[in-house]
């Protein structure tokens, strides 16, 4: 169901009382709604469309709809965008690519290809558009072109990449556009793929060479997505051949796979692929996520030594971005109950390991990492004592810090200690998934603790700004924006430069949407 809570008349009539709160969280406790563009901007760089702590999947869905009615179409278009090139999400964007399907089919022409960026994203446009999720069952007449455009100018490598993956698979999506080939190895590739009659001779060279091994399984392997190869039954050799081919990203996500295979039984296959997982350039580029390294890096106890330690490496160039902060910084990762649950949602056998307190610790050790003097303060329904060496990498503080946590959520509680520490602070940076609820004074209309605990600090440091950074899909905070107060979404590196620029310049809290708003089309 909808939350009502975002357009009911009450949030409009205090919308400019800054003191009143005006609505309640998933939780229960009193929150202030963002508005609109900033309420889908939060999802957007959040949402994975699977059920998390405090709401399932259906609900998500049901609010990015509702939102997408109380934004214009390029203001969809440009989160879009942001959601997929800043934040690296995937269905969310897609999801709203389809929105724009139904809404303003010529802005959806427009855009897409910088959303639909690989074929997994191409059918992931196919596979929401079919649910009828954005009230249509059909692709419709011009994503139909749009889908085909993308089938006939991708190349070989493209297209081979785009076939791993089913529901739908890239031969279904073949099947429903029918795309009209222009060269004669796009017809035989086609062909090939859908399983119908096709000329070899026409085929293009990897594909060629894919068929080729499969008969003879001799000779080098060809240049296949590895999926491709694991019904085969391999050995060793061709699996050190995947992992020494691979892409960076393929490697990450396998390195066990490997290790089941004996790829590392031998050091210069460990020394080599160690090497690629460390390399500054490929994790750039890879666009990895830093929670994923975490993944794999928790996943990864019974690999070599190097492998752990390309991890760490990896880690501190997917985060190097994060800003040195003037003054007296704090961080306040939430460890609270409902961190708990997985960062990404409950998706049944796919749940990722990584919890929402590995991403607040992951985000605490890398602030630390980079401001060695700035304090970390956990916490649930109090802050909870932990002690953090700045020299330790940030894998094993943010381990460190994971092992903490339970009971409620009071986002108030490390306000409440540096004020009664009288503490000097310049920047506090909050990273919780909002669901703030244990506080003492619930009175619907009343100010939240938090933002009581704040205007105390404020009169006390009045230079001092506030982050507050959510990893949970959410339409409400526990402090609106204002030229001290900052709310963002998302568990990027992106954020690191958001929270940068807030920090060292005089910009206004809505500078995240304005940064969206921004994006030209």
């Amino acid at each position: 169901m909808a939350n009502k809570n975002i357009f009911n008349t009450l949030f409009h009539k205090n919308k400019n009382q800054e003191n009143a709160t005006h609505t309640h969280n998933q939780a229960g406790g009193i929150a202030y709604a963002f508005t609109p563009e900033h309420a889908l901007a939060q999802f957007a760089t959040t949402g994975c469309f699977n059920n998390t702590y405090y709401a399932n999947a259906a609900e998500q869905l049901d609010q990015v709809r509702q939102l997408c009615e109380h934004v214009s179409p390029k203001f969809i278009a440009q989160t879009a965008i942001y959601a997929r090139e800043k934040g690296a999400m995937k269905d969310m964007p897609a999801f709203l690519l389809a929105i724009l399907a139904q809404k303003d089919v010529a802005l959806c022409a427009q855009i897409f290809e910088r959303v639909i960026d690989n074929g997994k994203m191409l059918r992931n446009f196919v596979q929401i558009l079919r649910s009828g999720a954005t009230g249509h069952k059909s692709l419709g007449t011009r994503p139909k072109k749009m889908v085909q455009n993308w089938l006939l100018h991708a190349d070989e490598k493209q297209l081979l990449n785009a076939a791993i993956g089913n529901a739908p698979s890239l031969a279904d999506v073949v099947k429903m556009v029918h795309p009209k080939p222009r060269e004669a190895w796009q017809a035989a590739w086609f062909a090939w793929l859908i399983g119908r009659e096709y000329r070899f001779e026409d085929l293009p060279p990897i594909t060629q060479s894919f068929e080729l091994y499969k008969q003879n399984r001799t000779g080098k392997l060809p240049d296949v997505p590895f999926q491709m190869l694991t019904s085969l039954d391999l050995d060793t050799g061709a699996w050190t051949q995947i992992a020494l081919n691979g892409s960076w990203q393929q490697v990450r996500q396998n390195l066990n796979t490997f290790q089941r295979h004996g790829v590392f039984d031998k050091n210069k296959n460990t020394h080599a692929i160690a090497k690629k997982i460390a390399d500054k350039q490929l994790v750039k580029k890879s666009r990895v996520l830093p929670y994923q390294l975490l993944t794999a890096f928790q996943a990864a106890c019974n690999l070599p030594s190097d492998i752990s330690n390309a991890l760490q490496d990896a880690m501190e160039h997917a985060v190097e971005n994060v800003p040195v902060f003037k003054g007296n910084i704090v961080v306040c990762p939430d460890v609270s109950g409902s961190m708990q649950s997985p960062a990404t949602g409950y998706r049944g056998s796919a749940t990722s390991k990584t919890r929402c307190i590995d991403v607040a610790a992951l985000v605490s050790a890398a602030v630390l990492r980079q401001n060695p003097k700035a304090r970390i303060l956990p916490f649930e329904n109090i802050v909870v004592g932990v002690k953090i060496n700045p020299r330790d990498s940030i894998m094993t503080n943010a381990e460190k810090l994971a092992k903490i946590g339970g009971g409620g959520t009071t986002c108030s509680a490390p306000l409440a200690k540096l004020n009664a520490e009288k503490a000097d602070v310049d920047l506090l940076i909050m990273v919780s998934d909002n669901e703030s609820w244990a506080d003492r004074e619930q009175h619907f209309g009343s100010q939240t603790s938090l933002k009581k605990e704040w205007d105390k600090l404020k009169q006390r440091c009045p230079n001092a700004k506030l982050v507050c950074l959510d990893i949970q899909p959410n339409a409400t905070t526990q402090a609106q924006n204002r030229d001290d107060i900052l709310n963002i979404g998302g568990f990027s590196d992106s954020v690191f430069g958001v929270m940068g620029a807030f920090a060292e310049q005089d910009l206004h809290g809505d500078m995240w949407v304005k940064q969206i708003q921004a994006i030209e089309l």
